[in-house]
């Protein structure tokens, strides 16, 4: 097969895999290598990317900031479904997955290249993510996927090899972690944190403080949403990408967002995964409360019936896929009238609902309240009880019988 291939366009994050799978590329395939890194918020993540990757045989180096593609395209439309995953999951990695796919396969069409790679394990959930979105652009595409075929069978071994070749890597024998970050999270695998009884150090946390730690004084703030999506904090409109940079920084500093779950992987196993995802927290706090009082009963129902659907979709890889667009015109299409603002208290690791209003609201007091009114007959309720109790009461009677 490698004389079949010239030319490669790898996913490159620059962390242990990648930076070693760059090598053995050209090692193994004696080809061009043409690296890809996308900044979608992983900050200085990104500052030698393109040193290090010349430095270990890439014969040219694109990074791209998508960030606000990220957000705007990628992050929104999930939070507008409130996505999640398993009940704690908030998907930071599945949903990363088809924008690089996308651009990676962008790239090998500019460069004539008749393959792309990935870093992915074949453990793992990446592997179907990034497979699933190449083949769903483009059919014919080659994929290397060298965790398949390569003798290394361990992180272990790739440090070795990584130290052996002179290769600069972030990941240490103290630190033996697999991460993935971006401005929507930052999650950990491996380590102590295979052990699932294993509590996970404080050290590993990069975007929250400890919420024992938080400021003893909460933080009031208001998130504007339009049509289901947040367009400004305390009356100051933002991108998305600065609107959720700013959610990171204030659920970062009060200790919101840290997740500790044991997942089930598409593949079959289950994982041991730690995240932080501070600004999405809140996001989805404020969004849920958005939805309260502007959208129609039968509705948000409908659509939190889909919720474990989409989340699946998106877990699983299948961004680019007919259900998939299905379920997001439908989605989108509940979020209309979802505009208005929430009060939201930050405190210690918790984000608490203190207020919401919309020019949209359904909610009408003068049928709600407790007090008089005018307006509601607490008589209609008898009829409307009675007929919903009549399949109850024959069933009660035949068996009686």
């Amino acid at each position: 097969m490698s004389d079949k291939i010239k030319k490669v366009v790898l996913a490159y994050s620059g962390g242990l895999d990648t930076s070693v799978i760059l090598k053995w590329l050209v090692e193994t395939y004696d080809c061009d290598v043409i690296t890809f890194s996308a900044d979608i918020g992983q900050g200085e993540e990104l500052e030698q990317i393109e040193k290090n990757a010349m430095k270990t045989g890439a014969k040219k180096v694109y990074i791209e900031d998508l960030t606000e593609t990220f957000v705007k395209d990628y992050v929104f439309p999930a939070f507008r479904a409130n996505a999640i995953y398993e009940s704690q999951y908030l998907l930071g990695t599945s949903i990363a997955r088809p924008l690089i796919s996308k651009r990676q396969m962008e790239i090998a069409k500019i460069e004539g290249a008749e393959a792309v790679s990935h870093g992915a394990t074949g453990k793992g959930n990446d592997q179907v993510r990034f497979e699933l979105s190449y083949l769903a652009i483009d059919p014919g595409i080659k994929i290397i996927a060298p965790w398949r075929e390569w003798d290394f069978n361990s992180r272990t071994a790739l440090m070795a090899f990584a130290e052996k070749h002179g290769i600069e890597v972030p990941t240490t024998h103290a630190k033996p972690y697999s991460t993935d970050r971006n401005l929507l999270h930052i999650s950990y695998e491996g380590g102590i944190l295979e052990d699932p009884w294993k509590e996970p150090p404080e050290n590993i946390f990069t975007l929250t403080v400890s919420p024992d730690n938080a400021p003893d004084d909460p933080e009031i703030i208001e998130i504007t949403f339009q049509h289901g999506d947040p367009v400004a904090i305390n009356g100051k409109e933002l991108s998305p990408g600065k609107l959720l940079k700013e959610l990171n920084r204030l659920g970062g500093k009060h200790g919101i967002g840290r997740a500790d779950l044991v997942e089930n992987r598409f593949v079959g196993m289950k994982s041991r995964g730690v995240y932080e995802t501070p600004g999405g927290t809140i996001l989805r706090t404020a969004h849920i409360a958005m939805e309260s009082i502007t959208m129609d009963r039968e509705v948000m129902h409908l659509r939190d019936s889909l919720v474990p659907k989409y989340a699946e979709l998106v877990y699983y890889g299948f961004w680019f896929s007919p259900e998939m667009e299905i379920l997001q015109n439908t989605i989108d299409k509940t979020q209309q009238n979802v505009s208005g603002v929430v009060r939201l208290k930050l405190y210690k690791g918790n984000c608490i609902v203190l207020g919401r209003k919309s020019e949209h609201s359904l909610y009408n007091e003068d049928f709600a309240t407790f007090e008089d009114d005018e307006v509601y007959s607490q008589k209609d309720a008898e009829g409307f009880i009675r007929l919903n109790a009549l399949r109850l009461r024959i069933r009660k009677m035949i068996q009686r019988d």
